[in-house]
């Protein structure tokens, strides 16, 4: 299987737990929390693990926190590469309220990040060799200028590996503009790359192509919620439904795309269907609470499903 690497530059540990009813002015009863490694990279490894495959997670921690954060990880028997900072890595809060079956999702801000730091991630992936994707998911922490994203992507294209983009914003214009081989905007994201208000599933069609012809990347996936999500290339375009399912959470739910269609990717499959194993792992994620991403027995029976679709 070709080699992977996730960088995530705001990682944080995620705290999940349940209450009866949210009320203000009140002391709220939680259950047990639970405490998992998130941020968009390292829950993409995470993922990708789940579904039998491997990776290396690199990210930044810092403080206790950091320590913590990088032991969440050993448990689960992910390769991790920590960038120690100075500063501490973040914790998020997830409470789901078993009264309305809705969830509340506390997201903190991210460290600040120093040019020592984030050129430490360029030197590890200079001084690496052999990895066949890399994979930018998540926020942009402060301190992080658009010349980090410009120089991983000339590092990995002089790799002749493929960069994986899931991020948002002026951040996700940077990365496109250097030329990738994937990025994973939703409808919104990609209206504002096109700068236009709004797209529609058909329109989204007309908007992708023209990212990919001006070069910004070979594989456009676009997530459109409820109506699936498309897999946009210079000459082929399939689209893929989203199973309807009962949610318990939507934490980490684009971040187990990301892992379904690398997976797809390294596993050899068509296009058409690296577009459904990636929904696939997408909707199994949101059948577990909390942050604990999809699991694999999950993910094969929704993709069976999705394989006698059109």
């Amino acid at each position: 299987m070709e080699k992977v690497l996730t960088i995530t530059l705001n990682p944080a540990i995620d705290k999940s737990t349940v209450i009866q009813t949210m009320a203000p002015e009140k002391k709220l009863r939680c259950a047990p929390p639970n405490f998992e490694p998130g941020g968009g990279g390292v829950n993409v490894s995470r993922a990708i693990r789940k579904l039998g495959g491997t990776s290396t997670a690199l990210f930044f921690a810092g403080g206790h926190t950091g320590s913590f954060f990088l032991s969440l990880l050993q448990r689960e028997s992910i390769d991790a590469v920590a960038i120690p900072i100075n500063a501490f890595t973040r914790e998020n809060l997830i409470v789901f309220e078993e009264s309305t079956g809705q969830q509340y999702r506390f997201g903190m801000p991210g460290p600040s990040v120093t040019e020592t730091d984030w050129n430490a991630v360029l030197h590890f992936l200079s001084s690496e060799s052999g990895y066949e994707y890399v994979v930018i998911s998540g926020s942009n922490p402060n301190g992080v200028p658009p010349d980090f994203y410009k120089e991983a992507a000339k590092i990995v294209r002089n790799k002749k590996a493929k960069l994986v983009a899931d991020t948002s914003g002026d951040t996700l214009k940077t990365i496109l503009d250097c030329g990738i081989f994937l990025a994973k905007p939703n409808l919104g994201e990609l209206a504002g790359l096109v700068g236009t208000e709004e797209l529609d599933a058909h329109s989204a069609i007309d908007a992708a192509k023209s990212v990919i012809n001006n070069g910004k990347c070979e594989v456009l996936v676009v997530s459109m919620g409820a109506f699936g999500a498309l897999l946009v290339t210079a000459n082929e375009v399939f689209h893929s439904p989203s199973p309807a399912v009962k949610r318990k959470s939507t934490v980490g739910a684009g971040d187990s795309m990301v892992a379904g269609l690398i997976t797809g990717f390294t596993k050899g499959l068509s296009l058409k269907n690296v577009l459904r194993y990636g929904i696939a792992s997408g909707t199994a994620a949101t059948l577990n609470s909390g942050t604990a991403l999809c699991n694999i027995e999950d993910v094969e029976r929704i993709y069976s499903q999705l394989l006698m679709t059109n």
